[in-house]
Order: structure tokens, then sequence, then C-alpha cells
């Protein structure tokens, strides 16, 4: 019975009663959780390609006001723009025509 009784060496000043010992790793259990997140969320929306240094991606994004946003991202170069309904005017070229197909999507046709 006595080596079921027996304290180890645990370094000096260290108690068997700190109850911060446990707390020391739930940072790196977090970080670790976190980073398993992100991964999986890259994983399911199919976001490897904004890792990737050569890549072109584009991306819309609306809000629940309607507000339109496109994130283009070419190379190490991302770039944000705003859509909006005001109208513009100027000189320029016709490049092509725009289509809004009857389930929705918008199809481009060059000239």
């Amino acid at each position: 019975m006595k080596y079921f009784n027996r304290k180890q060496n645990r370094g000096a000043g260290l108690s068997d009663n700190d109850p911060m010992t446990g707390v020391a790793n739930l940072f790196d259990v977090g970080l670790v959780f976190i980073v398993g997140l992100l991964l999986a969320l890259f994983g399911t929306f199919h976001l490897e390609e904004l890792l990737q240094e050569d890549s072109e991606i584009t991306i819309t994004k609306q809000s629940a006001s309607g507000e339109l946003e496109i994130i283009t991202k070419k190379g190490r170069k991302i770039e944000a723009m705003k859509v909006t309904k005001k109208k513009t005017s100027g000189k320029g070229e016709r490049l092509g025509t725009a289509y809004r197909l009857s389930d929705g999507t918008m199809v481009y046709v060059p000239e």
C-alpha cells in the first residue's frame, strides 16, 4: 500500500491541487479547433483557390438589403467593388449583350 501513496516529483513549487494546471492546454486546444474549422469551411465552399498564389477567382455577394458586391482575386491582388443602381453616361463601345434566362441566371454573349 505504501507504493500507491507515493508523491511524484513534479518540479519545485507545483502543488497537486492547483486549479490552473488543466487550463494551460485549453488555449492550444482552442487554436487546433479554430484551424480545423477554417479548413472545413474552405473545403465546404471550395475556396482552396483563395490560398493559391497564382489563382484567379471572382465571388459575388448580396447583402440582406439587396446591395451587391463583387470580390475579384487575381494573383496576390484582391479587389472589392460595390454595385450601385446609379446610371452613368459617357462615350464607349458596345462589347456584347446580356440575357436573363427564365431561371434567373444571366448569360453574356460577346459580339
